[in-house]
């Protein structure tokens, strides 16, 4: 386990490298947590590998999580293994009703089916007036392999976003288009990537369940990525992921990222 001073915290043991768009989307919510103010209790949900989980910690924040998928609690455990700042938990604790001051949640409204009802749940959660950040895949016309391969039901424009979070009784805030022009990039090289994977997949299941392991999958598998972390994590790599973060903050007020960060408030 290695913690890279631009990319925080990698796995290669447990095969999980921070990839160029979590690292796109890392920079972007590290910058808008900057602001708050520490000491505070958060929970992530849905938090994959457990990366962030540590940046928090070593923010300053007290920080709960929950991840259903057995492959990516493992990683989560081992990357925040003796941190006494972390909790990670498998199912939902029946103490959370207006326990967190920050509910965090990055790729996982798009897995729901019922994305409403989830929204309300987690607003319980929430103190009041507390806040949600969020962020899911942006414009579904740019639906790919790489959705079907992950489980996604949908993808999100402006507007449809905006509708869901209001009904479930949020204010938003602050909301971006990230990822531009680094991410556009990357996509369609990633859906071949993903097609192929598809290819090879076999299923007996509905199509409920197929949603269920793509989503299990999705936040840890790494096979392309941990091929090419080397190129990535060497000076040259380093450099050229700092430039294309530096270009989605110029670009983040606009539409033409591939995903959207949104920052609410709890009415």
């Amino acid at each position: 386990m290695k913690n890279h001073p631009f990319y925080g915290i990698s796995a290669f043991e447990k095969g999980w490298v921070p990839a160029p768009s979590y690292l796109l989307r890392r920079n972007r919510v590290l910058n808008l947590l900057d602001s708050f103010p520490r000491g505070r209790v958060v929970l992530e949900i849905g938090c994959g590998a457990g990366a962030l989980l540590h940046d928090l910690s070593c923010m300053g924040f007290w920080v709960e999580a929950l991840e259903i998928s057995p492959t990516a609690l493992d990683v989560a455990h081992y990357i925040n293994q003796n941190n006494p700042h972390v909790t990670i938990h498998q199912n939902i604790q029946h103490n959370w009703n207006r326990t967190f001051d920050y509910i965090l949640t990055f790729e996982v409204l798009e897995h729901i089916e019922d994305d409403l009802g989830a929204l309300e749940q987690w607003s319980k959660w929430l103190k009041r007036s507390g806040r949600l950040l969020l962020s899911v895949p942006a414009h579904p016309e740019r639906w790919s392999a790489s959705d079907v391969w992950a489980g996604h039901y949908r993808r999100y424009e402006r507007h449809s976003l905006n509708d869901v979070l209001r009904k479930a009784g949020f204010c938003i805030e602050h909301i971006e288009c990230y990822g531009f022009p680094l991410a556009n990039i990357i996509e369609p090289i990633r859906a071949l990537h993903h097609t192929k994977q598809l290819r090879s997949r076999s299923y007996n299941g509905t199509s409920r369940q197929q949603r269920r392991i793509g989503s299990e999958l999705s936040g840890i598998s790494r096979s392309l990525e941990m091929k090419l972390y080397p190129l990535q994590a060497s000076c040259i790599g380093v450099n050229i992921m700092k430039f294309f973060c530096f270009l989605q903050d110029v670009f983040a007020g606009t539409d033409l990222g591939n995903g959207y960060l949104v920052l609410d408030r709890k009415q």
